[in-house]
Formats: C-alpha cells, sequence, structure tokens
C-alpha cells in the first residue's frame, strides 16, 4: 500500500472489528486495510477486535497495535466467534487505557457493542461503518426460509439501535445507505467505498499479460466464500451451458460450508476437469489469480460492495454480476462488462459467452473496469474518513458535513 500523509493532524484511532485478519471475509479485509492505511498516514491506531482462539493478547501487527479479546466457538460456523457478555466491559477498560480521539466500529455485535456504549459514555467520537446484512446470516443460522422476513426485521431493529448511537454512519455505497434507511435508520449516513489499493492487482495483471498475450484457454474466476449467498451453484450451471468456441475452464478461490456440494455439482453436471477448487490462497497466488482471469463472476444476492470485484477490476478484468443490491454501481452495462438478472443461468451464460468469445472484448473491457475502479483507490478513501472524523470530533468548527457529501459525490 502506498503510504500518503494525512491531510489532518496525527489521530488517536481505535477500530473496532468482531473478525479481522487472519480471518478472511470483506470485513475483515477492510479492517485491515483502513488500520494499516490509516497508521501509514502517520495516525497511532488500535483495533480492538475477536481472538481466533480463547486467550487475550496485545501485539503490533503492521505497524498497527491490535488487541485481540478472548473469545469462544460458535455453533453456527467456525468463523463466527463470541465473547462472554461481561467481557463487554472489556471494551470500557481499553479505551480507558488508550484514550483515543475517535472510534470508528465495524459492526454492532458482541465487541464492537461494548465499544459503541463505552465510547458513548466516555464521549469520544463514534463513527460505524455497516457491513451486515441479514442474508448473511441466514445460512449460518439455519433460519427457514419463512420466518427469514421476521428474523431480519428483528436484526435490522438491533443494528438501528446500536448504530444509532453514532455520530456518523457509513456504509460502501448508496445502495447500501439505502437499505438501511429502508430498514428504520433515518440518521445521518454517507456512502463511503470500502476502497482498494488499486496498483496491488494492476502491477501483476500487466505482467502476467506481458508475459501470455493470448492464452489459448479462457479463464473464468470467482472469489469469495462457498456459502449459501454467494449462488456459485448458478455459476457452475452456468458453466455447463456456455456456448463459445474457445475452451474455458473456471477457478473457484475460497473456502465455505458449501464446497462439498458444490464439488458434487460440478461432477454431475460433467465439468469438473473444467473446474478448480483452489480454497483459500496466498497474497501471491491469489494476484496471480486475478491476472490469469478472463472474466469475473458475482453470482451473489447479498453484496454491499463486493472487495472481490473491485480487486479483478483493479487488475483489468471485465465482470458478469447478478444485477443485485450494490454490485451494479461497479458495472456499466457493454463498457466493462454486464448484469444479469439474478438466478438466471442461461442470462448468466449469455453474458460469459458475450466476454470470452472474442479477446478484443475482453481487452476493451478490461481497460473500463481499471478505469471505473480507480474512484475506490484506498488513498481516497482514506482521505475521506479522516475528514469525518474530524467532522465528528468537531463539529461546529471541523470540516463541515456539506463538503464530505460534495467530495462524495465527485
Amino acid at each position: 500500500m502506498t503510504s500518503q500523509p494525512s491531510r489532518t493532524r496525527p489521530l488517536r484511532i481505535v477500530v473496532g472489528a468482531t473478525t479481522y485478519p487472519p480471518d478472511v471475509n470483506g470485513a475483515a479485509n477492510f479492517g485491515h486495510r483502513l488500520a494499516t492505511g490509516l497508521s501509514a498516514r502517520g495516525h497511532e491506531v488500535h483495533v480492538i477486535c475477536h481472538s481466533t482462539d480463547r486467550e487475550e493478547r496485545s501485539e503490533v501487527e503492521d505497524g498497527v497495535r491490535v488487541h485481540r479479546v478472548a473469545s469462544y466457538e460458535t455453533m453456527f460456523h467456525p468463523s463466527i466467534r463470541t465473547i462472554r457478555p461481561w467481557q463487554a466491559g472489556r471494551a470500557e477498560e481499553l479505551l480507558a487505557e488508550i484514550q483515543p480521539d475517535i472510534v470508528h466500529v465495524q459492526s454492532h455485535f458482541f465487541i464492537c457493542r461494548g465499544l459503541i456504549n463505552a465510547a458513548r459514555e466516555r464521549g469520544i467520537g463514534l463513527v460505524a461503518t455497516n457491513h451486515f446484512m441479514p442474508e448473511n446470516v441466514f445460512g449460518y443460522l439455519k433460519i427457514p426460509s419463512f420466518l427469514q422476513s421476521a428474523a431480519g426485521r428483528v436484526l435490522w431493529h438491533f443494528l438501528v439501535k446500536h448504530y444509532g448511537k453514532a455520530q456518523l454512519v457509513t456504509a460502501p455505497t448508496p445502495r447500501a445507505v439505502q437499505l438501511l434507511q429502508d430498514n428504520g435508520f433515518h440518521r445521518t449516513a454517507l456512502p463511503v467505498s470500502c476502497g482498494i489499493d488499486v496498483d496491488r492487482y494492476r502491477r501483476p495483471a500487466q505482467a502476467y499479460r506481458a508475459e501470455h498475450p493470448d492464452p489459448e484457454v479462457r479463464t473464468a474466476l470467482f472469489v469469495g466464500r462457498l456459502d449459501e449467498e454467494k449462488h456459485i451453484d448458478d455459476l457452475l450451471r452456468a458453466i455447463s451451458l456456455l456456448e463459445t468456441e474457445a475452451e474455458t475452464r473456471l477457478e473457484i478461490v475460497g473456502n465455505g460450508s458449501h464446497r462439498e456440494a458444490l464439488e458434487q455439482l460440478a461432477a454431475d453436471l460433467g465439468i469438473a476437469d473444467r473446474v478448480h477448487f483452489h480454497g483459500f490462497l496466498s497474497d501471491d497466488e491469489l494476484l496471480r489469480a486475478y491476472a490469469r482471469a478472463d472474466v469475473f463472476c458475482m453470482p451473489s444476492i447479498a453484496e454491499l460492495q463486493s472487495l472481490a470485484t473491485m480487486e479483478a477490476m483493479s487488475a483489468a478484468t471485465p465482470v458478469v454480476l447478478a444485477d443485485a443490491m450494490a454490485l451494479p454501481h461497479l458495472v456499466r452495462s457493454g463498457e466493462n462488462g454486464y448484469l444479469y438478472p439474478p438466478r438466471d443461468v442461461r442470462a448468466l451464460a449469455a453474458a460469459i459467452d458475450d466476454v470470452l468469445d472474442d479477446r478484443a472484448t475482453i481487452d476493451r473491457m478490461g481497460k473500463a473496469s481499471e478505469q471505473l475502479v480507480a474512484r475506490h483507490d484506498i488513498a481516497e478513501v482514506l482521505g475521506r474518513f479522516e475528514a469525518i472524523y474530524e467532522h465528528v470530533m468537531n463539529p461546529d468548527g471541523g470540516v463541515e458535513l456539506d463538503e464530505i457529501r460534495t467530495e462524495l459525490a465527485s
């Protein structure tokens, strides 16, 4: 990540997160980018998050002091960890020790709920970013479909209740902000991208394609959790229906509860020899996967932004995305890829065909993806959060909210 000087005075910042690397998911990745990026710009940054075991520890990681609160497994999923109710008080103790200028939480659950309440009690400026949708947890909680509407209302109620304590709330896209408002959140909420280090993905892709200017095999790529709401089964079925004359393979990066079933589906569809399930990849291996891709596909219906899609776009890759939630913000149909009706397997296959059938189309759409994602560069995003922190700490004499809105709209 390119280090840039802060646009504000150095601050002491606490980033609160229930999930943080080594966890692998969008919220964890954003929390890490935010914390390390702010540190690189001269701020003193502390992360307070759940541990990956039952031990508490505090260590410097990537220039950031990370305080891991002891957490415990849940019955729902290996990646979902909780704390004991009385441990929420640990948030008050840590804030008293750190004495931050601002607290920025990434969740309203568990330790983050303790941070929200402790920050308000101590009069510390509080910013909250929402990465949550009920659809993301229904598969884990095994909630029957006929109860999901009622369960969703309950889950939104608790988010609105706790995020209503923040002076300012952000969400990654305008659609994500609208979702908050549609579910009862009526205080100030701004769309601020989660951001991405564009050069980190662009440069390896450029080097790889210079060495492999016209590979005989076309590669479609998916990166993400292999869980229910991602609908990777639709992508497998679409691959089995492709009509392009180009030899095509599908690479799937990530793990999740549906991996075994998806591997079986690929075998049942007769495409197992064309589908490679990588599991988790190292950073270097992931960069190479993006570099190999000729099209990136995201069939999920529950994305508040999709960092994986932005990573692929940074690598100058066309995208084919479900026309659902915030994904349309990343597509100009016919320019850098296509949207298709969610769960419409034949439309998904047709869109992939349209991209992969011609190398000139792949190159043209890839360049358009690279241009579109530039406005999400992490340096710009960090500057926006710095302005938000200054406004929250000094609403009457600092950065005006209208200034922030104007910059976000530009």
